[in-house]
């Protein structure tokens, strides 16, 4: 088959013959940075928790020995995946383990990891920020009636702090997204790669990379909408019954906030 000399006749020659290699990479790609995101997720909620743990004098010296200690460890992960570039973790952790410790990890499994701690650092931070902004009294409340501070973190802190945190999880996906084509330089066959070996074939790497940005940015924006609409949906309604037990304190009845619009028109 001869090349088209116009270029949307090159276009659509490189999608008809090339088209699963650009579906099977964006696959990949998404594969990658949404089960990436997830786990990041949960190290970054349990670094950050761990991190908000108050060291009291009145504790056991060993009990704030180790808790320090741990929290030193905690915060040089952070700042250490936090300071240097993905690419560069990549390469250290795919190849240096090889070296270090012998143990020969495959591209599909080091990408994974590799996008997961990488995420779990910017997240820990992130959660820290998130329970912090929570007002002190909710965490005074929940000790008052015995919790422990993994039972206030999970039974009242994080629910609150989880909405705060929600635009910053959809942010580290999004760049995850865009993030993973540098997973190449270990070999991960993603977007970026499977379109380097297209553009390579016939020299077409304008119109190859064309198409690849533009699946980019369908990946990135239809997932930037679910979460924008998942936000507000936790959000909740703007009108709701206000319901309770006790007839000496009756409130039930219908709430609504008032429209900014409409003060405007007033």
């Amino acid at each position: 088959m001869s090349l088209p000399s116009d270029f949307f006749g090159r276009i659509v020659f490189i999608l008809q013959l090339y088209g699963p290699s650009f579906l099977s990479g964006a696959g990949k790609t998404m594969a990658i940075a949404i089960v990436g995101t997830f786990i990041g997720c949960i190290i970054g909620f349990a670094v950050g928790i761990i991190q908000t743990i108050p060291v009291i004098k009145s504790d056991n010296p060993i009990k704030r020995f180790l808790l320090k200690l741990l929290k030193f460890i905690l915060n040089v992960y952070v700042e250490v995946f936090r300071g240097t570039p993905m690419m560069v973790q990549a390469m250290f952790i795919f190849y240096g383990s090889s070296v270090l410790f012998g143990i020969n990890m495959s591209t599909v499994f080091a990408a994974y990891f590799i996008v997961s701690i990488n995420t779990g650092a910017y997240m820990a931070e992130t959660v820290r920020g998130g329970i912090l902004s929570i007002d002190q009294g909710q965490t005074e409340g929940a000790k008052a009636i015995g919790m422990t501070h993994f039972q206030t973190m999970v039974n009242v802190i994080m629910p609150q702090a989880l909405r705060n945190i929600m635009p910053q999880i959809g942010n580290n996906l999004i760049i995850n997204i865009k993030d993973t084509c540098v997973l190449s330089v270990i070999g991960v066959v993603e977007l970026f790669y499977a379109t380097k070996g297209v553009a390579g074939a016939y020299y077409t790497y304008f119109e190859a990379f064309g198409i690849t940005m533009v699946i980019y940015f369908i990946l990135t924006f239809t997932c930037s909408r679910i979460l924008r609409y998942w936000e507000k949906k936790m959000d909740g309604p703007d009108s709701y019954d206000l319901a309770t037990t006790d007839t000496l304190a009756y409130t039930s009845g219908m709430v609504k906030f008032p429209d900014p619009k409409e003060k405007e028109d007033k």
